[in-house]
Formats: structure tokens, C-alpha cells, sequence
């Protein structure tokens, strides 16, 4: 039986969650923790009419539990919120996390609250440290990785959550959402990207694309840079989960109308036959 972590894991993310089993048991339950975190704070705001009530909730308990980490602390009742909460909690203390990367990553929950549309790149990716980029400090500390490794980590979580920010543009336009800087539209010709206006000037849209793409691939790159930091073992994990972000780039370069017809996102067996063949070839 799933544990509580190992749920909401599984039921928020098809490609970390099983690119997730090729890391060692220790390790994989505490992935599971701090996703645990994360994707329920995620949930609680990514949704029409954010649960502010427990946003808030969270923001202030965390205020309270990060005066005290390492000190002998339990949840005050068995809601959900109090175990993720606790689930950080023990990630950030027995990892020697920087608990500035939870109030970077709440601050940019906050932003999915009240921000709708970004100005330009800056104002994007000053979001994508706190909503992405930390969590790749947070599983290079649970690796164990050197510093020299985080600039890289960094990167990694820049570059997967840029393609969610492609693979999600249908989605994100019913939250009255773009990912995107509003200069960045301009500069290719569209008002905004719906699927009208996308549909209208697909030369445009294609352009669009394939520069938010060229991006990915160049923080990629700078990511695959720190893999040499990772053993073996723990590589296979993430370089599948990487290869299936690289998997769902190229099928939206292909068409990139694709995203307003389903969400591309890999199979379990694709992760899992990926997962297999880069624990051979590492």
C-alpha cells in the first residue's frame, strides 16, 4: 500500500513519480516527502478559485515550525497540511537545506495567487527560481551532491519547469495565466496565446515555440553539466526524468498545436522502459 507521500506523488506527476523508482529506497521516500510538499501547496493554488484558507494556513505555519527545526515537533492534528508540513520540515533539517528555499518556493505560490501576466523573462524566471529552481537545490542536498553541483541543479529545475510552462499553455489560459513574458508575445507577433489567436498565426506560434524551446535546451545543457556530481544509481532517476522532458519538447517543436488538443506528457511504460535502458547505459 502507497504511503500518503507516495500517493500524492503518483497521482501529481506520471514522469517523476516513476523515474523516481530507479533511485534507492532511502532516497526515493524522501523524494517523496518533499513532493509531498510542494505539489499539495501546488494544488492548493493552481486551480480556478484558489484554496487561499490553506495557502494561508501553510504560510503561517511554516512561519512558526522553521523557528524550531531540528527541535521535536508533531503535527497539531492529522490534516494533510500539517503532514507535508511536517514532511519539509524534517527534508530541510536533515538535509541542511536553506529554509529560505521554502520561503522562495511559497512566494511564488503567492504569485500564481495574484500574479496573472509577467512583463519579460526577468519577471518569469525570478518565479521559476522559487517555484522550480529550489527544488533542485533541495534534491541535490537529499543526494548528497557538492555545492559545485547546485548551479547545475538549478538549472535542471529551470529547464523542466520551462516545458511545463509549453506543455501547459491550454491549461494555464483557462487560469487566466501565461508563463511567458508579455514582451517575449509581442516580439513574435501574438496578443496572447489562446487558442484563436494561436490558430490564426500559426508561422508566429511556431516561432514562439521553438524559441521557448531553444531556451530549455540551453539550461539543459548547463544541467547536464552537474550530472558527473551524481552516483550512478541516482543518476539513472534523473537522467530518465530528464530524457521524457526532453521527449515532450520535441513532440511540441513537431506541432505545436498538439497542446491545445491533449497534454503530451509520457506514459508509465515509456518512463519505466527509459528508466530501464539508462540503467544499462547509464
Amino acid at each position: 500500500m502507497n504511503t500518503v507521500e507516495e500517493q500524492i506523488f503518483k497521482d501529481g506527476s506520471t514522469t517523476y513519480y516513476w523515474s523516481s523508482k530507479f533511485f534507492p529506497k532511502g532516497t526515493r521516500d524522501d523524494i517523496f516527502k518533499l513532493y509531498s510538499f510542494v505539489r499539495t501547496v501546488d494544488d492548493y493554488v493552481d486551480q480556478p478559485e484558489p484554496d487561499n484558507k490553506s495557502f494561508d494556513y501553510i504560510v503561517r505555519r511554516w512561519k512558526t515550525i522553521k523557528k524550531s527545526l531540528g527541535k521535536e515537533s508533531k503535527p497539531v492534528d492529522d490534516s494533510t497540511a500539517e503532514k507535508v508540513l511536517a514532511n519539509i520540515a524534517y527534508v530541510v533539517h536533515r538535509y541542511d537545506c536553506d529554509p529560505a528555499w521554502v520561503d522562495a518556493f511559497l512566494e511564488s505560490m503567492q504569485m500564481d495567487i495574484a500574479k496573472k501576466q509577467y512583463k519579460n523573462n526577468d519577471e518569469v524566471l525570478k518565479y521559476v527560481y522559487g517555484s522550480a529552481e529550489v527544488i533542485g537545490l533541495f534534491v541535490a542536498q537529499i543526494l548528497r551532491l557538492p555545492k559545485e553541483a547546485h548551479e547545475s541543479a538549478r538549472m535542471q529545475g529551470r529547464a523542466m519547469q520551462y516545458i511545463n510552462f509549453i506543455r501547459d499553455i491550454a491549461e494555464d489560459n483557462t487560469l487566466g495565466r501565461c508563463y511567458f513574458g508579455y514582451e517575449d508575445l509581442v516580439m513574435f507577433g501574438l496578443k496572447d496565446l489562446s487558442e484563436k489567436e494561436t490558430t490564426k498565426k500559426p508561422a508566429e506560434f511556431r516561432e514562439f515555440i521553438e524559441h521557448q524551446v531553444k531556451l530549455y535546451q540551453g539550461w539543459q545543457k548547463e544541467a547536464s553539466r552537474g550530472y558527473r556530481y551524481i552516483p550512478r544509481r541516482m543518476r539513472v532517476a534523473v537522467k530518465t526524468a530528464s530524457d521524457m522532458y526532453n521527449w515532450t519538447a520535441l513532440k511540441i517543436v513537431d506541432n505545436p498545436s498538439v497542446i491545445f488538443q491533449k497534454k503530451v506528457k509520457p506514459s508509465r511504460h515509456r518512463v519505466l522502459r527509459r528508466g530501464v535502458r539508462r540503467t544499462i547505459i547509464g
